[in-house]
This record gives structure tokens, C-alpha cells and sequence, in this order.
């Protein structure tokens, strides 16, 4: 948990079995269905708007064409103006506070609308998207500081996955009620106008179930100059380089969503030659499958905060939208076509099946980064992170509708544009895996302990979430530390054997992990010195160091004598006034396996001597206060680790 959770969380002891056990948990449960509510509401509103003013009123200075740019825009500028104020509000004042309120402010909002859908007046419903755009404006930094206060570090993939899903399920459901609604003859404008109406006090009758959750920050002066404020949200955002590039990481993932849900409807129309209904059935299935990639995240990333699951997003995106180009390119001239006719053409599945893709890879792409900002931001201004990643989504949303306006002015088709989204992907998130190599390494963990491995981890609950601490595990193979970098949802600094560095792959690996060379004294004194240096600095700034005490890769597959290196380090911890606990750590199953060493020689095993998928774990140990951790206590817990 973090530092501030013991305070706030109303967690139970136990946890749940998987991410839908929240929705029978009063913690998130009433929460879940309060955002789910406004996030329907705003799209409900926002679309039976659109159609009434592109198909059923004539309104000389709105042109149908330029309304639903007016809407969006009108909608979106409140993110660029008001975000650093909300985020200072939501860590100035208990979350569950600010949630009735902003309930409160949507329903004051939908009265106003009714009136307006009522009498047919634009001005009124345009001045009411603005303040819906207020609205979730103030929404946004609270539904993304709330989760961590409330769900455990294994329970916040799940949570956040269960909120990206209901969202997108909800922006779904909210436009296809408004289009519905709206079109009823004679009372659709009524009809609009009790609806959201409606939805606006139910959201607000569950948000009463919220239970509190304190403030973070309760003596923190609100600046309320909107554009020194957003600055010095950026800046305080850029201080841990990690969360900020995380943050653009986001925000290209709102880029790449946006370019594809603005051109839905001319694609459907002039590409995929259908109707309207064809062009809602694209919003359907990307829907779909950004839900259904949201819910595999926790599945995926074993009720951890797995990162690693970012760069396969990140792939899969790509793949799947230059295949659209590819799958939407041949498609021959044709009537306009009703959904039944669509769907009965094979080569209309192709098209389908890419977009259902690439949104499931999308959804894969940013809950884990969603939670990895909520999991590694300071507590005292989470709510202000989230505000600075609202700030950057709204700007790059702005950013893909230039530059896609731009392309279709150069004359590029819409086909041709979802290819440069897929390539520049493809470029963007390398350029940010090279930057932020942690994704990278938790990529190549997961890819090893799930298509190299069956990985079992067994004892993670002691892995500890915040704080420094020593890890010393056993020394099995030369991907030790790979496996314990996907056992851990925290990253981890590694000390180790100067001479691995050598191996081609992993050496290359091992240096962008920045892990620690040491070599023996007699051998490389500097080198010795400097590892210890570099260890004390590591547990100063609060991180994890792992260490094989062995000294080495076994050649015989036993545990060997633990050497002494440990207790230095200890040593040297405590004499900067830190006390870290050390925590015990046995890789069983390994010996043996492609990446050992054999009995003979210390040489390689033939490829894959004992098979694919061969099944290993982790087991891992109560810690051990650094008083009592010498050497030989620490070897009999972790053979007693090797034997359970």
C-alpha cells in the first residue's frame, strides 16, 4: 500500500478474488456506478445535441457540418482551463466531499439543459456542454486519486481496468440512448431532457454510498490562476521523470483513440460504403474491445501493476492499424449498404476484427500506466498529477484533430491516415520505452515468465510496496534477475557478477536495468567500491536492491555458502541511519533449464533441454530485520524456501 493507505483505505483485510468481486464492495461499488452514470449523462447529452442540431433544427450561424466540432470543442476546453484548479481542490478535500458536489453541479447542469432541449434554444444547451465539460473536469483528478486511497497495490489494476471499462461501456450506451431518444417523434426533445435529468440524480443517489476518504493535502493554498497553476502542475509532474513520460504515454494513447473514433463516420460512409448504423457498429466493436483489453489486464499481470504489459499494447496497436489499412484499402465500390448487408461480407470481418484488435491493445496499453502513475505518485499531490495528465490529453485530443485535418487537407484518405497513426505509433512508443526503459525490461520479464516459463510466484504479500529493502535470492541462471523483475511490481536494482555483463542479450539488458557490476576486491577494487556506493544510494532513495549472496551462478545446482557482501551493505545502511529489512527469496525448477549451467564445465545446457513452458517459481520469505540478517541465517531461510 502507500504510506498514505493506512490512514484513508476503508480496504478490507482480505482481498478479493478477482476485479468484478469490487462491485460487491461498498469501496468502490457505489463509486464504480457514480462515474459510470456521469460519464453516460455527458455522452447522452452531448450526442442527442449533436443530432438535433446537425438533423432537426436550422440553425444559420451552427452549420451541420461544424456542430459536432463546436460541441467537442466547447466540451474539451474546460480540461485546458480548469484542470490544475480541480486537481488542487481533490487533494485539498475529502474525495467523497468533492464527488457529491460535482453530483450536485451535474444536476444544477441537466435542469438548465432540459429547459434548453425543451424550448430548442442552442445558446442554453451550448453554454451547458461548456459547464459538462466543467463538470468532469472536476470528476477527472477525483476518479483517478480515489482508487489508490481505497484498493491495495494488487487490487488497482483490476479497479482501474473496471473503471476504463465502465467508461467506454457508458460512452457507448449514453450515445446510443441519445440517438434513440432524440429521434422520437414529437416528444424526443422531452425525452432528452427527463433523461438526463434523471440520470443526474440517480448518479447522485449512489454517490451518497461513497464512503469518506480524507483529504491528502488539507493545508495546501489553492492558487486559483488557472495558467500559473497548469505550469506548475507540469512542472510537478516532471520531477519524477517516470510518472511525467508515463503521462505522455497516456496522453499519445488519447491521440491515437481520438483519430480513430472523429473518422468513424466518414470511414463507415465513404470507405466502408455503409449507413449510419455501420458507423455506429465501428463505435460499438471499438468499444468492445477497449473494455475487453481493460479486463485483461488484471488477469494478465497477475493482480500486479505489470507495466510490462504496455509494450505489447503498444505493438498490438500498430499491427492491427496498418492491417485496417490493408484490410479497408481493396474494398470495391458499392451502394450504400444497411448493417445486415455489411455484416455478411467476409472481407467486411477482416476490417471489424482489426478494430476490435487494436482498441483491446489500446485498452492493454493504458490501464497498467494508469496505475502505475496513481501507484508511484507522491500521495499529498496525486490529485494534481492526474489534473497535469488531463491538461496533456486535452492538448494532444487537440493535437490529432489538427494534424487529421491537415492530412485529409493534403489529400490523404481516411485509410491512409489510420496507416501514419499506426506507423507513428510504432515510432512514439519506442521513442518512449527508450526513455523510460523500465517498460522495456518489464516487457522482456513478462514475455520470459509467461512464453519461456510457467512462473509461480508463491509469497508475494511479502515483496514489500513502499520503502527500501534487500532482496537475496538464490543464484540459479543467468535470467534470475529477469524472473525476480517480474515478480515485482516495484522495480529492482541488482548487484551482481561483474563478468555477466558479458553474455551478448542479457549483458545489453543488464545495463539498461542499471544494474550494479561488482567484482572481487583482489580483482577490481575500484569496481568492488563503487558497487557498494551505488547500493547505499539505491536503499537512501527508498528502492529495492537485490543481491545473490553466492557470489555466483551455481555449477552443481546446490546453495552455496552465503559470503559477507550482504552484511556490508547492511552495515552501511544503518550507518546512514537506515534500518532495511532483508527479504528472503528461493528460484526453484530452474537448474537444469536453458539458462543454467550444467554440471560439467559451468557451460550452457543444450536449448531448451527440459522443454517449452517448464514450470518454475518463486518463493518468498518473511523479512528479516537487518540486526539478525547475517549470512548463515539468511542461507538456512532461503534452503528452507528451496524445500517448501
Amino acid at each position: 500500500m502507500h504510506p498514505d493507505t493506512a490512514s484513508t483505505s476503508v480496504a478490507p483485510t482480505h482481498e478479493d478474488p478477482n476485479q468484478f468481486a469490487l462491485l460487491r464492495q461498498r469501496r468502490f461499488a457505489p463509486f464504480f456506478w457514480t462515474q459510470f452514470s456521469g460519464a453516460a449523462n455527458d455522452n447522452l447529452f452531448k450526442f442527442a445535441f449533436t443530432v438535433m442540431v446537425t438533423y432537426q433544427l436550422s440553425v444559420s450561424w451552427l452549420p451541420p457540418a461544424m456542430a459536432g466540432l463546436v460541441i467537442g470543442a466547447l466540451f474539451i476546453l474546460p480540461f485546458l482551463l480548469f484542470s490544475a484548479t480541480s486537481g488542487q481542490l481533490t487533494d485539498k478535500y475529502d474525495k467523497t466531499r468533492m464527488i457529491r458536489l460535482v453530483k450536485n453541479l451535474e444536476i444544477a447542469i441537466m435542469l438548465v439543459a432540459a429547459g434548453g432541449f425543451i424550448a430548442g434554444n442552442v445558446p442554453v444547451l451550448l453554454l451547458c456542454t461548456f459547464l459538462m465539460g466543467v463538470h468532469s473536469t472536476l470528476f477527472g483528478p477525483v476518479k483517478f486519486a480515489y482508487m489508490p486511497q481505497v484498493l491495495t497495490e494488487r487490487e488497482l489494476t483490476g479497479g482501474n481496468g473496471m473503471v476504463e471499462m465502465g467508461t467506454f461501456v457508458a460512452i457507448l450506451l449514453g450515445n446510443v440512448a441519445g440517438g434513440l431518444l432524440v429521434a422520437i417523434p414529437g416528444i424526443g426533445h422531452t425525452t432528452v431532457a427527463l433523461a438526463c435529468v434523471l440520470l443526474a440524480l440517480m448518479g447522485r443517489a449512489v454517490a451518497q454510498f461513497i464512503p469518506p476518504v480524507p483529504a491528502t493535502d488539507p493545508h495546501l493554498t489553492i492558487n486559483w490562476n488557472p495558467f500559473t497553476e497548469t505550469w506548475r502542475n507540469l512542472q510537478l509532474a516532471h520531477e519524477n521523470i517516470v510518472v511525467f513520460r508515463s503521462l505522455l504515454g497516456i496522453s499519445w494513447m488519447w491521440f491515437f483513440g481520438a483519430v480513430f473514433l472523429s473518422q468513424f463516420p466518414s470511414f463507415a460512409k465513404e470507405v466502408l460504403h455503409g449507413n449510419e448504423q455501420v458507423a455506429s457498429l465501428l463505435l460499438v466493436v471499438f468499444s468492445i474491445g477497449i473494455g475487453t483489453g481493460s479486463l485483461l489486464c488484471e488477469v494478465l499481470s497477475r493482480r500486479h501493476v505489470e507495466i510490462g504489459l504496455v509494450p505489447l499494447g503498444a505493438i498490438g496497436m500498430s499491427v492491427f492499424a496498418i492491417d485496417l489499412y490493408f484490410a479497408a484499402r481493396g474494398l470495391p465500390p458499392s451502394d450504400v449498404m444497411g448493417l445486415a448487408a455489411f455484416v455478411v461480407q467476409p472481407a467486411h470481418w477482416r476490417v471489424m476484427a482489426d478494430l476490435a484488435l487494436l482498441s483491446l491493445f489500446a485498452g492493454l496499453y493504458s490501464v497498467p500506466m494508469y496505475a502505475l502513475i496513481q501507484m508511484r505518485s507522491q500521495p499529498t499531490h496525486r490529485a494534481r498529477i492526474i489534473a497535469a495528465n488531463n491538461i496533456l490529453n486535452a492538448l494532444f485530443m487537440i493535437g490529432s484533430s489538427l494534424i487529421a485535418g491537415a492530412l485529409l487537407g493534403a489529400g490523404f484518405t481516411v485509410p491512409q491516415i489510420f496507416l501514419f497513426t499506426g506507423i507513428a505509433n510504432a515510432v512514439v512508443a519506442f521513442y518512449i520505452f527508450m526513455l523510460v526503459p523500465e517498460y522495456l525490461l518489464r516487457f522482456v520479464a513478462w514475455v520470459l515468465s509467461r512464453c519461456i516459463y510457467r512462473f509461480k510466484v508463491q509469497g508475494d504479500e511479502h515483496l514489500p510496496t513502499t520503502g527500501a529493502a534487500v532482496l537475496a535470492c538464490n543464484h540459479v541462471s543467468f535470467v534470475d534477475a529477469v524472473l525476480l523483475m517480474a515478480a515485482s511490481p516495484r522495480p529492482i536494482y541488482f548487484v551482481m557478477d561483474h563478468r555477466i555483463f558479458r553474455v551478448p542479450v542479457l549483458g545489453a539488458l543488464f545495463r539498461l536495468a542499471k544494474a550494479i557490476p561488482i567484482a572481487p576486491y583482489k580483482e577490481d577494487a575500484a569496481t568492488y567500491e563503487a558497487a557498494f556506493e551505488r547500493a547505499a544510494q539505491v536503499l537512501q532513495g527508498g528502492d529495492l536492491l537485490a543481491i545473490f549472496p553466492e557470489g555466483g551462478i551455481t555449477r552443481d545446482g546446490q546453495l552455496q555458502p552465503f559470503k559477507g557482501g550482504i552484511v556490508k551493505i547492511l552495515d552501511r545502511a544503518r550507518a546512514d541511519g537506515l534500518d532495511v529489512p532483508v527479504v528472503p527469496m528461493a528460484l526453484t525448477n530452474l537448474w537444469g533449464s536453458y539458462f543454467s549451467r550444467i554440471e560439467q564445465g559451468g557451460a550452457m545446457v543444450r536449448p531448451f533441454r527440459r522443454g517449452l513452458f517448464n514450470r518454475v517459481g518463486l518463493n518468498v520469505g518473511t523479512p528479516v530485520a537487518a540486526a539478525e540478517a547475517q549470512p548463515e541465517l539468511l542461507r538456512e531461510r532461503v534452503a528452507r524456501l528451496l524445500a517448501a
